[in-house]
């Protein structure tokens, strides 16, 4: 946005926050319990959720103090939250005229049910966890672990028929309580004698029919199916197709129902588990277990096992809306950032069923929905399977009309209970494209920004909430909520661990922002919701992860290390040690700028980046570089590449202009040489000036404080550096000198061997002579044309080019450098180093290399290298061999050179080892 901005789009970025209803009303319920002993269902509905919003005044506000501390550029007078009346009235609508269009409608039908939460919850919050055997895992409000990924076998007595029996395999034998048949596959020989037969069910009395159906898989278990269609949705489709009855065993609250009989009624499920495997082996109808691999239903948000249960619900249908949200990327009036995510996006659109927006909580916007009833009327039905008749109104006063119309009754004759549920915070947030800019009251700011609107989001379980967001965005305005979509990667921690509460992972910006000490985290702990156990794991994690806090870093080195990391990957492994390394990228411009405003002087007048032309061959150079970066910039952007954006402009700042161009021209200012003084502050100017903007988007704070103390480029300069012009492939075509860059990375290769010779010698003050014979003319001009530069950048004392070696231009003490394509670098060491001294690290460091070459060239030799050996492989070993044998040779030289030295003085020459 920022740099959309700066290219003089108007641009608007929303701030809002949903009300995140289980997680909000969780929280709320463990805070009031800690601290005033009370449970949710002790108090009002209203008193509730007054502690809820006092909740939310006190911590709902974090994460906006989070982002204005950032630099997140929003507009803070539009703030939105969900359950604002404005935005309530939105969802409200949205929900009716799905509704009169046929799209919400309310059923019977099975739904993800959360017996921890006591609600349902959407296929998105259910974490499937694979289970390869038999594994024993806490459950929620159950005392011990409960064994799962078991395959109970149990048998069916057969109707009439004395030692005929049916067995059937099941991992949650609890359920069998809920039977309605056994299924088994048509063309099954086992099962042929037994089709139309009735099964004795051992607890209940009732009889089961045997059915057959071809989506039965013979392989699996024992080849026939016990069919519980009232927790089960293979079941339910089947029970459906043959009009079979459905019996509900398991209550919300995780316990077993009257169904079940007075042994089991009230039960916990897993309690009742125990119970009926136990009969089952007392009546003799056990007949074996054994491990197998599962996928186990968790819920996302308490960790609770799910259950399949029956309820009346309020569904969306999505096959339709899907089809549209699916078409509008396949025509490319929506595209996907990165693409790679398209595929997903068609296999969840073709594979989505209806969505049930039904919560049993409190806390979210209440459903516009109400159950009519007639006083003393004997047409009521109360049983739950009815359901009784529900109108839907955006007032109780419309919703009453509508049931009069209905009925044909006076109004004042109905009674009207509103439904107690709230809608699943994934519908009201669903909305927040165009709701937060005024649907459906305020068209203004949506005509403007809707059509063309960026939304950035997670790729984790976001995803879907996007595809969710373009299905109702479509239906309730004709229009798609966006144009673009980037999904970026779930922030982990170093390891690659979701951040949890309970790991102590958590990493809160501010805390990198300011810095934290380990034990203000560990009171943060503390003072958390947490469970004492989960505490103690959490300081544990903190203690191992921070054993000295967390530094200060700013805001600066965070945000440009968030945005180094490849956001279109699996995920972004945030490590603390990276945002201390921005941090010192930061310190590495401001000194930068520091230099360069007083290489400006006073009374410096600056020329527009138009006017500016290079005149020496390192300003081209940096000035072409400058230009390939903001055109690499651009690409970058466009493509949603943050970290190769953050990449370029970081290597422009340290490699190009810092490491190379500033101390290149370091000789030039001290001179005072006024003909080329000008041009190098100009060309000093204009890079500052440049790269500070490439670089805002990701820096704002100090990039902003360094602009402002920059010379003003005329009269009509931005007054900010957040609305300055972002630097163009086409502003800046004119500095574009690709040879140059060409020339200059030849002189590269140079400076890091001589660079490398030093660093082997330790020559961290001495300024050598260096030698470069080149025969070949054309990159001899390079050299001379750099001969200045490459001087300085390769801290020679004095720099001599030779077309060949000419005998007594080139000194016995000299060491070769790595010898390059034309070009032999030498180093004169004379009087710079101990010649004793390293001739015995060259006499190591050979050893060490002809064992190296023996090794690798018996290993080439052997026997059964061609075969064994991948072609890759043998190419990577004959170039080890190859720079084994040059590196050999150079030693051999270097050896030479120093043996040749004179000794320094008061040495005595010692005998090498051989």
């Amino acid at each position: 946005m920022l740099w959309k901005r700066m290219q003089g789009y108007k641009v608007l970025w929303v701030p809002g926050s949903d009300h995140a209803g289980i997680a909000t009303q969780a929280v709320v319920e463990r805070k009031i319990w800690k601290e005033r002993g009370v449970l949710r269902k002790e108090l009002k509905r209203e008193e509730f959720l007054q502690e809820v919003w006092n909740w939310k005044e006190e911590k709902g506000n974090e994460i906006f103090q989070q982002l204005k501390v950032m630099g997140a550029s929003l507009d803070w007078d539009r703030v939105c939250f969900t359950m604002d009346s404005g935005f309530s009235q939105a969802v409200t609508e949205a929900f009716v005229r799905l509704h009169e269009q046929g799209l919400v409608y309310r059923e019977r039908r099975l739904v993800n049910w959360s017996c921890a939460l006591r609600s349902a919850i959407s296929d998105i919050e259910v974490d499937n966890r694979q289970l390869k055997g038999r594994t024993e895992l806490s459950v929620p409000g159950f005392q011990g672990k409960v064994p799962f990924g078991v395959l109970v076998t149990f048998a069916y007595k057969v109707e009439g028929e004395d030692g005929e029996e049916l067995p059937v395999a099941t991992t949650r034998p609890e359920t069998m309580l809920g039977d309605v048949a056994v299924a088994v596959h048509p063309d099954d020989p086992r099962y042929r004698h037994l089709h139309g037969k009735k099964l004795c069910h051992p607890f209940t009395s009732r009889l089961l029919p045997v059915v057959t159906d071809p989506f039965v898989e013979q392989e699996m278990g024992t080849g026939a199916v016990k069919v519980t269609p009232a927790h089960s949705h293979a079941d339910y489709e089947l029970a459906r197709r043959h009009s079979l009855p459905f019996i509900s065993v398991i209550a919300e609250d995780g316990t077993m129902t009257a169904e079940c009989g007075d042994w089991l009624q009230g039960l916990h499920r897993f309690l009742a588990r125990e119970k009926v495997l136990a009969a089952l082996k007392e009546r003799g109808l056990h007949r074996g277990a054994k491990e197998h691999p599962m996928v186990l239903p968790l819920c996302s948000r308490s960790g609770d096992v799910i259950e399949t249960l029956l309820k009346n619900q309020w569904f969306v249908r999505c096959e339709e809306m899907a089809r549209g949200a699916l078409e509008a990327v396949e025509s490319g009036f929506l595209k996907l950032t990165p693409k790679f995510h398209e595929k997903n996006w068609r296999t969840w659109l073709l594979n989505t069923s209806d969505w049930c927006i039904s919560r049993q909580l409190w806390w979210g916007h209440q459903i516009p929905a109400y159950r009519v009833t007639v006083p003393g009327s004997p047409d009521v039905v109360e049983q739950e399977e009815s359901d009784g008749l529900w109108v839907v109104g955006r007032t109780e006063a419309e919703a009453r009309g509508k049931a009069a119309g209905i009925l044909g009754k006076p109004e004042e004759d109905l009674e009207l209970v509103r439904d107690a549920d709230v809608l699943d915070t994934w519908f009201s947030s669903g909305l927040f494209p165009f709701a937060a800019l005024g649907w459906p009251h305020k068209t203004e700011d949506l005509q403007q920004f809707y059509p063309n609107s960026l939304l950035e989001t997670g790729s984790d379980l976001l995803f879907f909430w996007v595809a969710r967001m373009v299905m109702l965005g479509k239906q309730l305005t004709g229009e798609l909520p966006f144009s673009q979509v980037s999904l970026h990667s779930m922030v982990r921690d170093a390891h690659g661990r979701k951040m949890s509460k309970s790991l102590g992972n958590v990493i809160n910006p501010l805390d990198v922002i300011y810095g934290a000490p380990l034990q203000v985290l560990q009171e943060k702990l503390h003072n958390s919701n947490l469970d004492p156990r989960e505490v103690a794991i959490a300081m544990e994690g903190q203690q191992r992860d921070f054993p000295q806090g967390i530094p200060e870093c700013g805001t600066d080195a965070l945000r440009l290390a968030l945005c180094s990391y490849s956001a279109q990957g699996d995920g972004i492994n945030l490590d603390v040690a990276a945002v201390e390394s921005a941090s010192r990228f930061c310190n590495k411009v401001w000194n930068a700028l520091k230099f360069t405003l007083g290489a400006l002087g006073e009374g410096f007048t600056p020329l527009e980046p138009e006017k500016v032309f290079p005149s020496s061959p390192m300003e081209r150079w940096i000035l072409s570089r400058l230009y390939h970066t903001a055109e690499d910039c651009a690409r970058r952007f466009e493509g949603y590449e943050l970290h190769s954006v953050a990449s370029s402009v970081h290597l422009f700042w340290l490699h190009d202009f810092c490491d190379n161009y500033l101390e290149s021209v370091k000789p030039i200012l001290r001179s005072g040489d006024p003909s080329r003084l000008l041009s190098t502050r100009q060309t000093l100017h204009s890079c500052v000036d440049m790269a500070l903007r490439l670089l805002s988007p990701f820096m704002p704070f100090l990039t902003e404080e360094l602009w402002q103390r920059l010379p003003r480029i005329g009269s009509q300069s931005p007054p900010s550096i957040c609305v300055a012009r972002y630097p163009s492939a086409e502003q800046l075509a004119h500095w574009r000198h690709p040879d140059e860059e060409a020339n200059f990375l030849l002189v590269q290769e140079v400076i890091r061997a001589v660079r490398a010779l030093r660093a082997t010698y330790q020559l961290t003050k001495a300024r050598p002579t260096v030698y470069l014979v080149c025969p070949e003319s054309v990159p001899r001009g390079i050299y001379e044309t750099y001969r200045e530069s490459l001087q300085t950048l390769s801290l020679a004392g004095t720099l001599k080019l030779l077309s060949g070696i000419e005998g007594a231009e080139l000194p016995a003490s000299c060491v070769a450098a790595k010898r390059h394509e034309h070009t032999a670098i030498y180093v004169d060491l004379q009087g710079l180093v101990d010649p004793q001294k390293e001739l015995l690290k060259v006499a190591s460091r050979q050893k060490k290399l002809e064992q190296q070459l023996a090794d690798l060239t018996v290993r080439v030799q052997g026997a059964r290298y061609q075969e064994q050996v991948s072609p890759k492989a043998k190419l990577d070993h004959q170039q080890k061999i190859s720079l084994l044998h040059s590196e050999l040779e150079q030693i051999e030289q270097a050896k030479s050179a120093l043996q040749k030295m004179p000794l320094r003085q008061g040495l005595s020459p010692e005998p090498l080892e051989q």
